[in-house]
Parts: structure tokens; sequence; C-alpha cells
């Protein structure tokens, strides 16, 4: 019997926030792989499945588990929060199986189940966000250099884009974010609208809506399971929301067109 494995992203973690593909994919799996903090967002969806729980710091041993695991048969789900794609675990297992010489097209078959990123889902949170074009960045230094990563948030910051920041800060990790802070401070107003979420559609979940110069002043809410979003120089704010213009209003007068619509 020929096995699969199902790179799964589940979201957020509120089941309404995972996609028809992300369950199916689960319910038709026998094994089940994960970070131990991810595969407890599922927990419902996996009983009598066998299971595997890593720790955070295992995702080599992960991904070679994975793999031997479908080679031998199985159907496998390596599952993780948002989408698996975005700092997620699809990148090492197409790593690993290129060093082997792995084929698409005749070699063992994976599928990557794509999941609602911590992007998409804080940004539904706070508003409008995201309407013109952004930039990603992660502060974990553990695998790409900082001096790689300042560079990134410069050029960002530069570009007056709006900044989705991942994995803003830990225990070990302080200066990342305020070296950020200062870099995007040589480019934009310290008005400049952030939003802080922590935990979004979990229990936990908390917002903090603040500006570019208190972004710092809010470190209880910051951590793994939080992302920052800062605005460009078109973000404002309306009712603790984020708003970024898409442009409408240059190109259409829009009062205009409300009250011909209330004409019709």
């Amino acid at each position: 019997m020929a096995g699969k494995l199902n790179i799964v992203g589940v979201g957020p973690g509120h089941h309404d926030h995972m996609t028809f593909g992300a369950k199916e994919a689960i319910a038709k799996s026998d094994t089940i792989v994960g970070y131990e903090t991810y595969v407890n967002l599922v927990h419902d969806l996996i009983k009598g499945k066998t299971v595997y729980r890593y720790a955070m710091t295992q995702e080599v041993e992960r991904a070679h588990q994975c793999i031997e695991l479908a080679k031998s048969g199985k159907i496998v789900s390596l599952v993780s929060s948002g989408d698996p794609g975005i700092y997620g675990m699809a990148g090492l297992i197409y790593e690993t199986l290129a060093e082997t010489g792995w084929d698409p097209k005749d070699g063992l078959q994976v599928e990557i189940v794509p999941g609602v990123s911590a992007l998409n889902s804080c940004a539904s949170i706070v508003g409008s966000p995201l309407m013109t074009d952004f930039a990603v960045v992660s502060m974990s230094d553990l695998l790409v250099p900082w001096r790689v990563i300042e560079k990134r948030v410069k050029a960002a910051a530069k570009g007056d884009f709006v900044i989705v920041v991942y994995n803003p800060a830990s225990k070990k990790r302080v200066h990342q974010l305020q070296d950020t802070r200062k870099i995007l401070l040589d480019y934009r107003k310290p008005t400049t609208p952030v939003a802080i979420i922590k935990g979004a559609f979990r229990e936990s979940e908390t917002v903090v809506m603040t500006d570019l110069q208190n972004l710092t002043n809010h470190s209880d809410e910051l951590g793994m399971t939080s992302t920052i979003i800062v605005g460009n120089s078109s973000t404002y704010t309306y009712k603790d929301l984020m708003i970024n213009p898409r442009g409408y209003k240059s190109k259409y007068n829009l009062e205009e067109q409300t009250n011909l619509d209330l004409k019709v």
C-alpha cells in the first residue's frame, strides 16, 4: 500500500477557521505528527489515530519521521498552526526529500493543505490593515542572521509597506523588536498605528491597539503566539480598527457614489 504525507495547516486554532480540506486530510490519516501545542489544537479530530508529539526544537526529527512513516505505507498528517508554507514545516520537508533525489512525479506522494495564516486571522480581527502591499518579517534569528533580518526590515520600511511581524519576542529575544522599532521610526511617524494580537481566535486572545512610539511598552502582550501589524503612511485608526485605504477615494467619489445609489 502506497503511503502519503499531508502537510496540514490547521489555521489559528479555532475549528471554524480550519479549511474543509484540512479536516478531510486529518480524517483520512491514520498517523498524526506535530509539535505538541499544534496537535492539541486538533485533539478532538484525532481520536483512535497513532499520534507522535514533539517539542518545538525537534523539527528535523519530525520531518524525518514523517517521511519514513509515509514511505512505510502510512497516511500521515504533519499538522501545524497557520499555514505550513509560511514559517512552517513545508520547506524542511521538501528540502529533506530533495536531498534524497525524490521525484514528485513517481516518488512519495506529498500534499500541502494550506491553512489560514496569522497574517490573515489577525488582520480580520483588527479591521482592514492589509489592503495594500505588505511585507512579512519574522524576528526569530535562530535560523536567519539578525543582520539579514535588519536589512529586510529596513527595505520594507523604506518601501512604505505595511509590515506584519511574526515571532516578535521571547524570553531570550528582546533587542530584536526594539531594534526594529528604531529602524521603523527613521521612516515612519511615531503615531503610526500598530496592532498587537496575541492568541488570535483562541480562548486567550488579546488585542492591543497602540502606535509605533509605544510599541515596546506592551511587553506582556509580546511572545511566540503574538503577531504585530505596523501600518504604513496611509494607515489610520477608526474606533479601535486599523484601516489601510485601497485607493478607491482617489478613483471614485465615494460620498457622491453613495448618494447616487440611494437615489436609484
